[in-house]
């Protein structure tokens, strides 16, 4: 199974209240930023790239991605920003079946996931397939039907969905196990200023053991 044409989304509208508020996704990593380091392992998986956000998108401009705002109020969370991305999706790439999305504080995250989360979707014979690692489900790094855009729509505006996993319930969901490298979780998140000194602290440590991270 194979979507040449499908396109990826970072998820960065978040509050990012846990690291005192602003774009996390924009602190400084690896000489760079996180966001810098994200765009590049996702870019490889994907047909093009996106950006869910929120605010003066001016502050993404250096990216040269489109900056897609939530278009449910109040904050609504992943589910809006997923949302947002197929409504982009179903215009920008019309013969794409599915999305990828992944989070933008993640820096880790697989170097495969599009390819894994679409096998696994057609290994189980479901419409719908997220990320897991040591007995946890990511469900923002998911795989996304574009056909199931309306019916998300209607699920938020209508019924008010905000969990990501009360709707992908209701179509078939895999949940894809993906193993720990070198004993670090490779869906590692950084939430607060101590996440990212960790992260630092990993990605040195993978360099002076030869180990890509």
């Amino acid at each position: 199974m194979s979507d040449a044409e499908m396109p990826g989304l970072v998820l960065a509208g978040g509050l990012s209240r846990r690291m005192g508020g602003g774009d996390k996704c924009l602190r400084p990593f690896a000489g760079a930023t996180i966001l810098d380091r994200i765009v590049a392992r996702l870019a490889p998986q994907v047909a093009s790239i996106a950006l869910n956000a929120n605010g003066d998108a001016a502050r993404f401009a250096r990216f040269g991605l489109p900056v897609l705002a939530d278009t449910v109020e109040g904050h609504a969370g992943p589910l809006a920003g997923i949302l947002a991305g197929l409504r982009w999706a179903r215009v920008a790439h019309p013969g794409a079946t599915h999305m990828v999305s992944v989070a933008s504080d993640a820096p880790f995250f697989p170097g495969d996931l599009a390819a894994r989360l679409l096998a696994g979707a057609h290994a189980a014979g479901t419409r719908l397939a997220c990320a897991a690692s040591a007995g946890q489900a990511h469900p923002v790094f998911g795989l996304w039907p574009v056909a199931l855009t309306d019916d998300l729509e209607r699920a938020m505006l209508e019924e008010g969905t905000r969990k990501v996993d009360a709707w992908t319930s209701r179509h078939g969901c895999v949940e894809v196990d993906f193993p720990l490298a070198g004993g670090v979780d490779p869906f590692f998140n950084v939430n607060r200023p101590e996440d990212l000194a960790s992260a630092e602290a990993l990605l040195r440590g993978a360099a002076a053991g030869g180990q890509p991270a």
